[in-house]
């Protein structure tokens, strides 16, 4: 059980949103969800960077939209793909842009960002399997964004965590071997029954009602939410790059970030578990509400920076 208290800076803003009275997700449908989430995202501006390209990967569902952040017109940079958050459902290279730019400025590196293909248009696998694809092209095709091969890191938030894990364990079984993977209050079971997922579940900001809706959305009729290749927490995560896993005190997918975290660890894997207790689901997007998201973004930025030097 949390006993420590949300953020002030947080509390008002869900206070804020409670007021607002909207619709629930699955309420709105995908759609408006995704418009709603667009103007929640469009407020907050990220650092310059010396770069920045949209260009599309080519994958087996179709071009796949990209957008490149160089943060110097060095050569030879570490390179991370970045996989946007959004259940699946929602989010885009715009909602996950201010992100972008912090990491690319403060890591020193490449950072290439994917808008995959989202539920329900596109269940399971095709998220995954975008999120496959382009990584596959960053590491063919490194040199000509500035970026070099050898040096590769995975990261996401919420879904785009569980893209990354995927893709990390992927990488394994492929024999590819990355340097890091940042993994920011991640998706680890789509079969979750924890303690934080009805503990969480009502009044901080991602709701159990909303992860019921994405996961139904993502699943379709025809996907197992246990298959390893979907729920990371049911897969070997022996020989996986190294992790950094970020969990929110307040948030639904505490629990399994913590124990896919654990699973990691115990295998042998090096892994860095940080919860920030006073936090809830998405906050290292609310910098403008609280101190700590900028805490939490320097910190990962240090440890992406260190495991690509």
């Amino acid at each position: 059980m949390t006993t420590t208290a949300v953020d002030p800076g947080i509390q008002s803003l869900l206070d804020a949103l409670a007021a607002m009275q909207t619709p629930s997700l699955s309420e709105l449908g995908p759609e408006q969800a995704r418009s709603m989430y667009k103007l929640l995202a469009a407020g907050r501006q990220g650092p310059e960077v010396h770069q920045v390209d949209d260009r599309t990967v080519e994958g087996d569902g179709g071009p796949i939209p990209v957008r490149i952040y160089r943060p110097s017109p060095a050569d030879a940079l570490g390179v991370l793909v970045w996989y946007h958050g959004g259940g699946f459902v929602i989010g885009d290279l715009d909602t996950a842009d201010a992100n972008c730019r912090e990491l690319a400025t403060q890591a020193g590196c490449v950072v290439v960002s994917v808008d995959y293909r989202l539920a329900p248009e596109h269940t399971s696998p095709a998220a995954a399997d975008d999120a496959w694809s382009v990584l596959r092209w960053v590491l063919d095709n490194a040199p000509a964004i500035g970026g070099d091969p050898a040096r590769v890191a995975v990261g996401g938030d919420s879904a785009g965590g569980n893209l990354a894990a995927v893709v990390a364990i992927a990488a394994r079984e492929e024999g590819i071997s990355l340097r890091h993977q940042l993994l920011v209050y991640p998706v680890t079971d789509l079969a979750g029954s924890s303690a934080s997922r009805t503990e969480n579940g009502e009044g901080y900001f991602l709701t159990k009602d909303a992860m019921d809706w994405f996961e139904e959305c993502y699943l379709g009729p025809a996907n197992d939410p246990h298959d390893p290749t979907i729920s990371p927490l049911y897969a070997d995560p022996a020989g996986v790059a190294p992790a950094h896993v970020i969990t929110a005190g307040f948030d639904p997918l505490r629990d399994e970030g913590e124990a896919y975290a654990a699973a990691i660890a115990a295998v042998g894997v090096p892994v860095v578990d940080d919860r920030y207790p006073s936090m809830v689901h998405g906050f290292l997007s609310m910098s403008d509400v609280t101190p700590v998201a900028g805490e939490a973004v320097a910190k990962a930025a240090g440890l992406l920076r260190a495991a690509l030097a």
